[in-house]
């Protein structure tokens, strides 16, 4: 996977960070979700990097990335806000003062708290599968939580832990074939490793008490995205389905028009339809007039 891509631990103010990065071109940072890592994007960021230089970490708590410790409960150390101030650090280490930025699933909410929290460092941002926690949560009915349960689940103490390592390929899934041989081996050392696991569920922990607090904070203060704002979704996932037009979600939190195309796919949507997907972001990003 990632020929010519080179792999790092790169030690940062706050947290380390398993990263890849590769190509030449404007700096474009890929943030993978749950329960991923970066190897997510192997078949998406050969792809980019014809154009882009392409930066993928595994974020704060995923993967092989250290795990915050949380000794007062407060869900601070899991928050988007400081995996935002892990991304900024990261790319000022490899180089760059600005960047573009895309996020998949749980890496869509961190991707958009860092274009919210450092404007002048966040060029363009593609939200992919994902929509504001402040806005899902503000939407939140019986059938939201009958189809999304695992968010409530996921930030209780210690139960989500002991179910999912009794049987992680179980309760994952996954397979092989779908994945491809590389990206499932990281895939399931993630999902085996007890560290890891808390880890991408302190995330969720974060997501529900401490999250939409700052999203609540900027709404109140009538801040906006300042930088273009493109969304990519999956039809075949329930995007739609529980919110209705993603575009029409996103379009009050950004003071530009918010551009978005949905993709013939499943939820995991660099595994599934990567050429469509680099298509999608390299027009986006590449658009001197977006």
């Amino acid at each position: 996977m990632f020929d010519t891509f080179k792999l790092e631990m790169i030690k940062l103010p706050e947290a380390t960070l398993r990263v890849r990065h590769g190509g030449s071109g404007p700096p474009l940072l890929l943030l993978h979700g749950h329960p991923r890592t970066h190897t997510t994007w192997y078949k998406v960021a050969p792809l980019l990097a014809r154009d882009f230089t392409v930066v993928c970490p595994d974020l704060r708590g995923f993967g092989k990335s250290s795990k915050p410790i949380d000794p007062h409960h407060s869900h601070e150390t899991s928050s988007k806000r400081a995996k935002a101030r892990d991304c900024v650090d990261l790319m000022k280490h490899l180089g760059f003062g600005a960047f573009h930025i895309a996020g998949h699933d749980r890496g869509c909410y961190t991707a958009f708290r860092t274009a919210m929290d450092h404007p002048q460092q966040v060029l363009k941002f593609a939200a992919l599968d994902g929509v504001p926690i402040l806005s899902a949560l503000e939407r939140c009915d019986a059938r939201f939580a009958a189809r999304w349960w695992h968010w409530f689940f996921y930030a209780q103490p210690d139960k989500p832990e002991r179910a999912i390592l009794a049987d992680p390929d179980g309760w994952y899934g996954g397979t092989r074939e779908a994945l491809g041989p590389g990206n499932y081996e990281d895939y399931r050392a993630a999902i085996h490793d007890p560290e890891t696991v808390r880890g991408m569920l302190d995330d969720y922990r974060a997501g529900l008490y401490v999250d939409p607090l700052h999203d609540l904070d900027d709404q109140e203060a009538g801040l906006k995205l300042r930088c273009p704002v493109h969304v990519v979704w999956s039809k075949q996932d329930d995007i739609e389905e529980i919110y209705g037009d993603p575009l029409a979600i996103w379009q009050p939190w950004a003071e530009l028009p918010v551009t978005g195309a949905g993709l013939d796919c499943g939820h995991h949507m660099a595994e599934e339809a990567p050429e469509e997907l680099a298509n999608e972001l390299t027009a986006f990003f590449m658009d001197e007039g977006a």
